[in-house]
């Protein structure tokens, strides 16, 4: 359809599921660490529950910043999260 010299271009708006997709997945926060012989807990970060009770940003191991309050339970888990938590060693949660 043209206007006025100009083409009018109906955007698509489908959204497809994908690993870019970070509003559709739960992802793994790291918020602290307990080094080698210490009883200590070294916080790295914000955690999500203060994200959630304060309105703070925290940020997941994919590199996606945010500020939490929808139940994680609902959604997939991060691909990316998932694979950097297994690079590193980690137990993941959930699996």
């Amino acid at each position: 359809m043209e206007t006025d010299g100009s083409t009018l271009i109906k955007p698509d708006i489908e959204q497809q599921l994908d690993d870019s997709n970070h509003e559709r997945f739960s992802h793994i926060v790291l918020e602290g660490f307990t080094p080698k012989g210490s009883d200590d807990v070294v916080p790295v970060g914000n955690s999500v529950v203060e994200g959630m009770i304060n309105g703070t940003p925290v940020k997941a191991l994919c590199g996606k910043v945010w500020v939490p309050g929808r139940d994680p339970g609902k959604y997939p888990m991060c691909p990316t999260c998932i694979e950097v938590a297994e690079k590193r060693g980690w137990k993941v949660p959930g699996r």
